[in-house]
């Protein structure tokens, strides 16, 4: 009798485990875009094996409607890819890119022109084969929004049971976006209508730069300007799911940077101009060109400064680096201390981007929450690889 009453505790305190060990499983999506295909589809095929779901970024819409492969899905890289994919039960959904809000008003806002649209989405996905289609209408007005919520329906209706996955904005809580909030806020996507039509939603967490107004102030003193930090990725989210239901999300994460021109004001960091994003392999070989050991900063990703080589400003590499400096930010700290001092404003070159270490943190963040998974973006070959160690 005492042993089978040892062999029921046993089971009994080993139920929880197995629970929440099937709960932190989570499925990985990938976009490949179309402007770098080659090493794209290499990449995504190397590790398919890690993958549940890959999304061509193929497809862009013109000003009446028409979805444009700007990809060539016909091509064998392509092809051979989706062959694969099929293979190893791997669902392949094309993704339809349109940032035009204007034209996405004309074209929604009229029935006719809304079921053109609608059928020839639903011929390219017969077409194909495909498993599915990723809707990401992006810039629209707040006009759109209930034409936007029927396009859903109706096209979810002529899938005949394919899948809708909608990409969508990573929303705020608006005490977040605004000092001082509007009384009536429009938004674009009316969040539970799409969780009606939408069997997954991708949510765009990246691109926070300087757009979360609380962030920005519990996190001064430093540079900071995130691709993606943590702790707005999670804001944004539990804003999300009191819309949409966990195992319908998909959170996105990037793979990429920016490079920025920050000015040094003194007492603090002015401003910060864009130069572009980039891509890991460029980030490391800026450090290595530059002589800087990128670090990770208060946001979870990573980051390093210098001065333009061509800059008068170079010299003052030879100022000492202040105490408790963080690892990247030396030049930064060098520029402030000399502009507090000569009340002189700086230039300073500022690398920012997102590897393997940051990922983790959100692929910890999709399991604490029971989320359907996460969506990568992008997967161009230049990603950093050993996020694809994350998913062993």
């Amino acid at each position: 009798m005492k042993k089978i009453f040892a062999i029921l505790a046993l089971i009994t305190i080993m139920a929880p485990i197995s629970s929440v060990s099937a709960a932190s499983d989570i499925e990985v999506g990938g976009w490949i875009p179309y402007w770098q295909d080659t090493m794209g589809t290499a990449s995504a095929s190397k590790n398919l094996d890690k993958l549940d779901i890959i999304y061509p970024f193929a497809f862009e819409v013109s000003s009446v409607g028409i979805p444009l492969d700007k990809a060539d899905l016909s091509e064998d890289k392509w092809q051979d890819l989706f062959e694969k994919a099929r293979d190893e039960g791997v669902d392949v959904v094309p993704s339809i890119l349109w940032n035009n809000g204007a034209e996405i008003q004309k074209v929604l806002s009229n029935p006719t022109w809304r079921r053109l649209h609608i059928e020839i989405i639903a011929r390219y996905v017969e077409a194909g084969d495909f498993d599915g289609i990723n809707i990401d209408y992006e810039s629209k007005l707040s006009d759109t929004k209930n034409h936007f919520s029927l396009f859903l329906k109706e096209l979810k209706e002529r899938l005949n049971g394919k899948l809708l996955t909608c990409t969508v904005e990573a929303r705020m809580p608006p005490e977040n976006r605004w000092r001082d909030v509007p009384k009536n806020i429009e938004y674009a996507n009316d969040y539970k209508e799409m969780a009606k039509h939408c069997d997954v939603v991708e949510l765009m967490t990246y691109d926070q730069q300087r757009a979360d107004l609380l962030l920005n102030d519990a996190k001064k003193g430093e540079p900071y300007i995130p691709v993606a930090d943590v702790d707005w990725v999670e804001s944004v989210l539990e804003l999300a799911l009191k819309d949409f239901s966990a195992d319908q999300i998909m959170l996105g994460v990037p793979t990429y940077g920016r490079k920025w021109t920050m000015t040094v004001a003194p007492e603090w960091y002015k401003e910060y101009k864009g130069n572009g994003a980039i891509n890991l392999p460029d980030a490391k070989e800026w450090a290595e060109d530059n002589d800087v050991t990128p670090g990770e900063n208060v946001a979870g990703e990573k980051s390093y400064t210098f001065f333009n080589p061509n800059s008068p400003f170079k010299i003052l590499d030879v100022l000492p680096v202040p105490d408790g400096t963080r690892v990247g930010f030396e030049a930064v700290a060098k520029a402030l201390l000399f502009a507090n001092l000569t009340k002189m404003e700086v230039p300073v070159e500022l690398v920012w981007y997102s590897d393997a270490d940051a990922i983790a943190d959100k692929v910890d963040l999709a399991k604490q929450y029971g989320l359907k998974g996460i969506a990568i973006f992008k997967v161009d070959g230049e990603e950093d690889q050993k996020i694809w160690n994350l998913f062993d």
